[in-house]
C-alpha cells in the first residue's frame, strides 16, 4: 500500500506541473473551477484502478495457494503410494556370485534343515554336515521389487552339498581307511585281537579231535590253549578328523578286515625243514596251484631246504603278536628193563613182556606274529599215565657198540625249544635242545657217519646195533669219526649253528627200524 501511495503522489505532482504549463502556453484553458472538476474525476478513476488491482492480486494469490495445496496433496499421496509398494527382500549369493533373491530369510533356514535331514536319511550310519560355507544374504528394498523366492530356493537346493564327519585311520605311516569315529576304530581293533584268539582256540580244538586216533601211534597231539597270556598290536594306530565321503566310511567289521588282510603283495619264502607245498599253502591260506603258478620250476619231489619260493599273499598293515600257553599230550614208550642171562650170547635178546605205553602232558609257551610261530618254548611236563616196562632178556656176552635201548638226554640241563612232529604246518623230524654245549651219545653204539649233511650242517649218526639209530645235527665241532665205538654219555661233539639253523642248538632224532620216533617218548 505504501508503494501505491507513493505512486499516486508522484502522479499528482506530475499533473500539477502539466496544468501550470498549460495555462502559460494556452490562455484559453478552462478556469480553476473546471480544473478542480477534472482532477476529482481523475482521482476517482485512479482509486478504482487500485482497488481492482488489489482484487486481481488477491484472486491470483488464492489461485496460487490453491495450486500449491493441490500439488502438495498430490505429492503426499504419491509418497504414501510409493512407500506402501516398496518392499524389503534378500539377495542370495554363493561364493560372491548372486543367484537370486527371496522375500523371507527364514525360508533359507527351512531349506537348510530339509536338505540336512535328507542327507542324514540317505546316509543314516554317518554324521552328516551340510556345507553352507560361502552362502550369504544381503538385505535390499525396492519399489514393486520382482522377487522369485521359489526359483532362487530351487537353484540353491541343487547347489547344496554335504559331507560326513569322519576320521582317517593310519597304521604306522600307512593310510588304511576312513571310519565314522574313534569308537569304530576301537571296535575294529578288538575284532582283530578276537580273530587271532579264535584262530588259536580253533586250531587247538581241531588237533584235540584228531589226537584220539593217534594215541595208538608213536606220538599224539591233544592240544589246547590253557591261557592266552597277551595279545598286542605292534604298530601305532592313529586317527585324524576329516571331511569324508559318506560312501567310503568303513564299519568296524570292514575296517578289521582291511587290517587283517591288507593288499596282496609278493613275498619271498625260504623252504625250511619239514616243509611241503601243501603245508606252505596251508600256512599262508593260498592254493598249491597258486604256488606252482608263481614258481613254474618247483616240483614237490625236488623241494629242498633253502629253496626260495615267490608267494603272492596278503600283507596285513597290522602285526598282532600273541603269547599263548599250550598243553600237549604225548604218548610215552615203555621203559626198557634189561635182564641178563648167562645162557644167552651177548647180542642175543628175548622180549618176555612188551610193556604198555603211557601218556604225559607237555606245556609250551608259543609266541606268534599274525598267526605265524616266532618261538615255541618248552615249559614243563607231567605224567598222565605211567607206562609199564618192556622186559628184555639179553645174553651176558658183551657185544661191542650195542645199546641198551634206554636213552639219556644228549645235553646236560637240556631245554626243548622245538618239539617233534607236525608243528604249525610242517613236520619236525626230531627235537631241538639248548643247554650245555657239550653233546653226548644218548646210548652205546657205533658212529656210522660224521660229516656234513644238507640242512643239518655238521652231523653225527650213531647205530646202536639194536634197531635204533640217533642223529645229532647243527654241530659246530665233531669230535668222533666214522667207525668210533662210543658209550652212553660219552662226549662226541659241540653244539652249534651250522646248516639250516636259526640259532645255536642241537637237533636230535631217534629212528627205530628206519622209522622216525618222537624222542620225548624215550628220554626220561
Amino acid at each position: 500500500m505504501k508503494g501505491l501511495k507513493g505512486k499516486w503522489e508522484a502522479e499528482q505532482q506530475a499533473a500539477s506541473q502539466q496544468a501550470s504549463q498549460a495555462e502559460q502556453h494556452h490562455p484559453d484553458q478552462p478556469s480553476v473551477g473546471e480544473q478542480d472538476t477534472q482532477s476529482q474525476h481523475w482521482y476517482t478513476l485512479t482509486v478504482d484502478s487500485i482497488r481492482q488491482g488489489k482484487n486481481k492480486m488477491r484472486r491470483r494469490l488464492l489461485v496460487a495457494i490453491g495450486g500449491v495445496v493441490v500439488a502438495g496433496g498430490l505429492v503426499l499421496a504419491g509418497t504414501h503410494y510409493v512407500t506402501a509398494n516398496t518392499i524389503p527382500y534378500y539377495v542370495v549369493s554363493v561364493k560372491g556370485q548372486e543367484i537370486g533373491s527371496i522375500l523371507n530369510k527364514a525360508d533359507l533356514d527351512t531349506l537348510f534343515n530339509e536338505k540336512r535331514a535328507a542327507y542324514q536319511k540317505k546316509y543314516p550310519d554317518a554324521t552328516m554336515v551340510l556345507n553352507t560355507n560361502g552362502i550369504t544374504t544381503t538385505e535390499q528394498k525396492a519399489y514393486k521389487a520382482q522377487v522369485d523366492s521359489t526359483g532362487t530356493l530351487k537353484q540353491l537346493n541343487s547347489m547344496l552339498t554335504a559331507y560326513a564327519k569322519g576320521v582317517e585311520v593310519v597304521v604306522g605311516d600307512k593310510h588304511v581307511g576312513v571310519a565314522k569315529d574313534q569308537a569304530t576304530i576301537d571296535a575294529a581293533l578288538k575284532l582283530v585281537e578276537k580273530t587271532y584268539t579264535q584262530k588259536a582256540e580253533a586250531a587247538a580244538t581241531n588237533l584235540s579231535k584228531s589226537s584220539v586216533q593217534k594215541l595208538t601211534k608213536s606220538y599224539a597231539y591233544s592240544k589246547k590253549v590253557n591261557k592266552l597270556e597277551s595279545v598286542k598290536i605292534n604298530e601305532k594306530v592313529t586317527s585324524n578328523e576329516i571331511k569324508a565321503n559318506p560312501q567310503k566310511l568303513l564299519s568296524s567289521k570292514e575296517l578289521a578286515k582291511v587290517m587283517l588282510t591288507g593288499v596282496e603283495a609278493p613275498l619271498t619264502y625260504t623252504v625250511q625243514e619239514g616243509d611241503t607245498i601243501s603245508s606252505i599253502a596251508s600256512s599262508y591260506d593260498i592254493t598249491q596251484k597258486e604256488i606252482f603258478s608263481n614258481n613254474p620250476d618247483v616240483k614237490e619231489t625236488s623241494l629242498q631246504i633253502g629253496d626260495e619260493l615267490t608267494l603272492t599273499v596278503p600283507q596285513p598293515p597290522i602285526t598282532v603278536t600273541t603269547v599263548e600257553d599250550y598243553s600237549e599230550q604225548v604218548v610215552t614208550e615203555p621203559a626198557v628193563e634189561i635182564r641178563k642171562s648167562d645162557n644167552m650170547r651177548a647180542g642175543e635178546s628175548k622180549v618176555i613182556s612188551s610193556g604198555s605205553k603211557g601218556l604225559k602232558r607237555i606245556n609250551y609257551r608259543v609266541s606268534k606274529a599274525n598267526g605265524q610261530v616266532l618261538r615255541e618254548e618248552w615249559v614243563s611236563q607231567e605224567v598222565v599215565k605211567e607206562s609199564s616196562p618192556k622186559i628184555i632178556i639179553k645174553g651176558t656176552k658183551v657185544v661191542v657198540g650195542e645199546g641198551s635201548g634206554n636213552f639219556i638226554w644228549p645235553v646236560s640241563g637240556a631245554t626243548v625249544t622245538s618239539p617233534y612232529g607236525q608243528r604249525w604246518g610242517r613236520v619236525h623230524k626230531g627235537i631241538d635242545l639248548v643247554g650245555s654245549s657239550s653233546v653226548m651219545s644218548a646210548d652205546d653204539g657205533v658212529v656210522t657217519y660224521a660229516g656234513t649233511m644238507t640242512g643239518y650242517g655238521n652231523v653225527i649218526v650213531i647205530d646202536h646195533r639194536n634197531g635204533y639209530e640217533t642223529l645229532y645235527g647243527h654241530l659246530s665241532q665233531i669230535d668222533v669219526s666214522t667207525g668210533t665205538v662210543v658209550e652212553q654219555g660219552q662226549h662226541i661233539g659241540v653244539m652249534g649253528n651250522t646248516g639250516r639253523s636259526t640259532g645255536t642248538h642241537l637237533h636230535f632224532e631217534i629212528h627205530s627200524g628206519g622209522a622216525l620216533q618222537n624222542p620225548l617218548s624215550y628220554l626220561r
